[in-house]
């Protein structure tokens, strides 16, 4: 399915995205970033989904976006000082933040690492989509891997709308660029991708 939600959100097609994640389905969405192809970050089969979408290996972790800063608690250990500093000055918006996964947390979703990225996207069709699904997303870019990451629903639907289950057009990405990751190690926040422009200071 395609929605064309460039100029409004329909109240009634998200709700039918959002039965979609809670029934383990694949879609394809806009973030401020780049475009998502997300599932419930906490249904394991759902998540293998994406992989084979993609043609991901399964050893690439994938970062769960969340609606809402209380949602965090439910999927991670809290935060250090330093790691609350971050979520408080940068989310939402394009940075992700490694923290400590909680068991609920496939390890389909972390490659079996006990970390995983966190982001609360900016975009507005991102956070209703997320709030509506009442899960947390997983998604990285929507794109096969290996090609460039789609900032418009143009760049995505030829490769990717036989894979998933709905496709949502939201114009064109705001920063065309994936979101800064951050690690917190020995209370120092480091970089382990930078974006482009990210100016705001920690």
């Amino acid at each position: 399915m395609y929605y064309n939600w460039k100029e409004k959100i329909n109240t009634e097609e998200l709700k039918n995205v959002a039965n979609l994640i809670k029934n383990g389905e694949v879609i394809v969405f806009p973030t401020e970033t780049v475009y998502g192809i997300g599932a419930n970050a906490l249904d394991s089969n759902a998540v293998k989904k994406i992989f084979l979408a993609k043609g991901r290996p399964s050893d690439n972790p994938l970062i769960v976006h969340v609606a809402n800063k209380e949602d965090i608690g439910r999927v991670v250990y809290t935060p250090s000082a330093v790691e609350q500093k971050l979520i408080d000055t940068f989310m939402p918006g394009p940075i992700t933040i490694i923290l400590k996964k909680k068991p609920i947390i496939p390890n389909s979703v972390s490659a079996g690492l006990d970390t995983v990225g966190i982001r609360m996207p900016s975009n507005e069709i991102a956070h209703k989509i997320i709030a509506a699904s009442e899960v947390p997303i997983a998604a990285p870019s929507a794109n096969i891997s290996g090609r460039p990451s789609g900032t418009r629903v143009q760049d995505i639907i030829g490769e990717l709308e036989s894979k998933v289950s709905a496709i949502i057009d939201g114009g064109e990405c705001e920063y065309g660029l994936e979101s800064t990751v951050v690690k917190v190690i020995d209370d120092t926040p480091v970089i382990l991708r930078p974006r482009k422009n990210f100016t705001r200071r920690y």
